[in-house]
C-alpha cells in the first residue's frame, strides 16, 4: 500500500492532517518510507502487518493448538488427540500457519522412524498465555452457569422447539 492509496478524507483544507502533520504523517512534509507507523501496528487497519497472524491465532483450531502447546511440546498425533475433533489435515494446515507466523517451531528428530515435535516459540508462549487467561475466564463463566453455548447454538427455544431460520 502506498501513501497515494490512503483515504484523504479528514484532511484539513491546507492539506495538513487534523493533528498538524503533513498527509505523509511526518511534520514538514518529509518523505515517508512505506505506510505510516499507525497502519503497520493497528490491527484494524487494512495494511497492518499483524492482521494475518491475528486471523490465524483467532481461529478455533489455532487457539486450541496454542493452548495445548502451552502445556509443553507435542508430537503431531499426541497433539491431535489433545485437541479433540480436529482433523489431521486441519491440524497440519494450522501448524504450518502458526510456524509461518513465528509462533510454533517444528523440530524433526532424525531417528528411525523420524519424529516430529511441535513447541512454542517465545512469541507463541506469550500468545498462549493470553489465550489461557481468556480460556480460564470462559471456563469459569460456563461453570458458574452464566451461559450455555450448547443451548444458544442449537437454535432451540425454551420449549425445545427449533426456530426456523
Amino acid at each position: 500500500m502506498s501513501i497515494a492509496d490512503l483515504d484523504t478524507e479528514g484532511l484539513e483544507p491546507d492539506g495538513l492532517e487534523p493533528d498538524g502533520l503533513e498527509p505523509d504523517g511526518l511534520p514538514g512534509g518529509g518523505a515517508a518510507v512505506g505506510p505510516p507507523q499507525e497502519l503497520v501496528t493497528d490491527v484494524f487497519a487494512r495494511g497492518c502487518t499483524s492482521r494475518a497472524a491475528f486471523e490465524v491465532v483467532t481461529s478455533k483450531w489455532a487457539s486450541l493448538a496454542l493452548l495445548a502447546l502451552g502445556e509443553g511440546g507435542y508430537r503431531f498425533n499426541a497433539l491431535r488427540r489433545r485437541v479433540e475433533g480436529v482433523s489431521e489435515k486441519m491440524l497440519s494446515q494450522t501448524l504450518q500457519a502458526l510456524e509461518r507466523d513465528g509462533m510454533v517451531t517444528r523440530d524433526v528428530v532424525t531417528t528411525i522412524p523420524p519424529r516430529v515435535e511441535y513447541s512454542l516459540t517465545p512469541l507463541g508462549e506469550r500468545v498462549a498465555q493470553k489465550l489461557r487467561a481468556l480460556a480460564d475466564l470462559l471456563e469459569a463463566t460456563a461453570a458458574e452457569g452464566a451461559w450455555s453455548p450448547a443451548q444458544e447454538s442449537d437454535g432451540a427455544d425454551e420449549d425445545g422447539a427449533t426456530a426456523e431460520r
